[in-house]
């Protein structure tokens, strides 16, 4: 490969002056820009006439500080011949480890989306708070570093509410910068895996609150406030798709197929990744006529409706347990598994990245399976 030259040039601009610049050839690849650069603009000028001892100084000035970049430059084109492959290896770690771990993490927030990068940004935010608003080095990212991060999120309050975060936000929150760990050491960004050497935080098991195959017929039957309400909600627990899904639902991501039954293809808002969940017919005819393509399957609904009116719906059909609308989620979930469908299969229909997350419903089951063993007793007395 022929070597790049560079030689200092200047241009003509107005006012009377030279504009420094410096000439590659054969271009070179300029990391920051992607591109192949042929010139370097210094922001240096000269006066072609210097009419003062002041524009002569400059010029001088210019004119040195100008070479001295020439000469700089011309030596980092030519790293491989002056340096020996570790002073490179040496010069690379040094040049990363004074970049900004800081801003390198806000670069992987910015290629998520919806809910997720909300997440991430909300994420960053403590760990600016943690810095206390200074600037983090690649060089200056230690697993001691961390370790520290992952206690103050446990001790941490929400920005908005004032409250102490709960567990498993800052298990999501402390997640967004192991994964940011996990790719800079991948990249070479980091000289050691200090992702591997960090303590995790353990999940803590929250209550899902669901409603018995029992429950949901009395459910069915009861009278709600608002009938919109009812048909949106009983959707839900034949699907288990969660509310922000439902309300984004257009007719041209229903399918109706006589071979292969009816299914719904979209983006599954939480994680900005294509589903295909097959529902039933009585999920399908629960839509109501088809319209057209781009029209959403229920159209105007306001999630105010349904904060307000699923407790009142609930009441009604005489059911004491606290229930939300993303219960109903967590009702098709355990009702299937409760109805022997394998958990691998009750995650893919639920959208979940790991069959994990979807564990805890198993054990919901367990603890109903161990509730029916006492309602055989031989001895009431």
């Amino acid at each position: 490969m022929k070597k790049t030259k560079v030689t200092l040039r200047t241009k003509a601009i107005a006012n009377g002056k030279l504009s420094l610049y410096l000439d590659f050839y054969p271009p070179y690849f300029n990391k920051e820009t992607g591109e192949y650069s042929r010139r370097e603009f210094l922001k240096l000028y000269l006066f072609v006439k210097p009419k003062n001892v002041i524009e002569k100084i400059n010029n001088t000035e210019c004119q040195k500080t100008a070479e001295l970049i020439c000469i700089r430059r011309q030596n980092e084109m030519c790293k491989n011949d002056i340096y020996t492959p570790f002073e490179l290896e040496q010069l690379r770690i040094k040049e990363i480890g004074d970049k900004s771990f800081l801003e390198y993490f806000k670069k992987q927030a910015d290629k998520r989306n919806g809910n997720n990068q909300k997440i991430w940004f909300s994420a960053i935010l403590h760990f600016t708070d943690f810095l206390e608003s200074c600037d983090l080095l690649f060089k200056d990212v230690t697993v001691a570093l961390v370790d520290d991060y992952r206690d103050y999120l446990l001790s941490a309050h929400s920005r908005r509410t004032g409250e102490k975060l709960a567990r498993n936000t800052a298990l999501s929150y402390y997640n967004k910068i192991k994964t940011t760990l996990k790719k800079a050491y991948k990249e070479g960004l980091l000289r050691t895996d200090v992702n591997a050497g960090v303590e995790g935080i353990k999940e803590q098991e929250s209550e899902r609150n669901y409603l018995t195959m029992e429950a949901v017929i009395s459910l069915f039957k009861a009278k709600c406030p608002k009938e919109e309400v009812k048909r949106v909600g009983l959707f839900a627990i034949l699907t288990g798709l969660r509310y922000s899904d439902i309300v984004k639902l257009k007719w041209k991501e229903v399918i109706d197929n006589q071979s292969e039954g009816h299914y719904i293809r979209f983006i599954q808002k939480k994680t900005d990744k294509p589903e295909n969940l097959p529902i039933s017919k009585e999920a399908f005819d629960i839509m109501g006529a088809r319209g057209t393509d781009n029209n959403p399957v229920f159209p105007g609904l306001k999630k105010w409706d349904f904060d307000r009116l699923v407790p009142v719906w609930v009441a009604t059909a005489g059911i004491k347990k606290h229930i939300t609308f993303h219960c109903f989620r967590h009702t098709y979930a355990t009702l299937q598994i409760a109805g022997g469908t394998d958990i691998l299969t009750v995650s893919k229909m639920l959208g979940h990245k790991s069959i994990k997350t979807t564990q805890i419903y198993t054990k919901v089951v367990d603890v109903r399976k161990k509730e029916a063993t006492e309602k055989i007793k031989l001895n009431n007395r």
